[in-house]
């Protein structure tokens, strides 16, 4: 049977993550339900990530076995027909038999967005977190490499998480004005713990109030104590960017 990677992009709102559960509505269901209806069988998926209940997605990455080729360029077009307006298959590719969405991942990027002023916007609310206070974005810029590297992210792990480590390598973390109150943290690296993202962007929203200096970041990873580090911030501002593979290696 032919292997298939699906890029699928969604809002999380209405979702209580990317995998089945059986309190809610997954994306998980919704993809699988129109792979099967499509193929007329039932189709197995695999997801990169376990995102959770309100968190968005660019870049998903699901992989399948299919019965049949539909042509790369045709199948999201017959995919988005069968799926709701709130998530789409935005690309596909054919990939070698090995290929394994979850286990091939070489890692991914992660993009917090906090809406920064005096008045909420309704139209950005399903995508940002709202923050009131003028926050010291030059000192959340400062605070950010210190996260990079590999560390003990233990302080920076809600409970729980099924993790056997709470080593993780950070490639990236940058704290960015994107102009209009809009601050964007985007943090990439090999692999995560339970909403390590969230907590790490709580933590730098703290040193935006002052609470926090930037300068107090190593010592807090060092302690690997939770209390020490940020709350962990509302999904909602969380999208999953992009997940990277070696694509030359897997693809047809």
């Amino acid at each position: 049977m032919p292997s298939v990677a699906l890029i699928i992009e969604f809002d999380g709102t209405g979702f209580v993550g990317w995998q089945y559960q059986e309190n809610g509505r997954s994306v998980q269901e919704q993809i699988v339900n129109a792979l099967s209806a499509l193929y007329k069988e039932d189709i197995k998926v695999t997801g990169s990530s376990r995102t959770d209940a309100g968190v968005h997605a660019k870049g998903l990455v699901c992989s399948a076995k299919v019965p049949f080729i539909i042509p790369e360029d045709r199948l999201p077009l017959a995919c988005n027909a069968l799926l709701p307006e709130d998530v789409s298959v935005t690309s596909a590719c054919y990939v070698k038999d090995d290929f394994n969405a979850r286990f091939n991942c070489r890692g991914k990027r992660y993009i917090y967005r906090i809406l920064n002023g005096k008045v909420r916007h309704p139209l950005l609310a399903r995508y940002t977190h709202f923050v009131t206070g003028t926050l010291d974005v030059d000192s959340m810029i400062k605070a950010a490499p210190f996260f990079e590297g590999e560390h003990d992210f233990a302080a920076f792990c809600a409970a729980g998480g099924s993790q056997n480590t709470t080593v993780r390598r950070l490639n990236k973390v940058e704290v960015r004005d994107s102009g209009g109150g809009l601050i964007e943290i985007e943090v990439t690296g090999e692999a995560f713990l339970y909403n390590m993202v969230r907590i790490i962007a709580g933590t730098l929203l703290y040193v935006g109030q002052g609470r926090i200096r930037p300068e107090d970041i190593p010592e807090i990873i060092d302690s690997r104590d939770r209390t020490r580090a940020g709350k962990t911030l509302p999904p909602e501002g969380l999208t999953l960017e992009e997940v990277f593979y070696d694509w030359d290696a897997y693809r047809l």
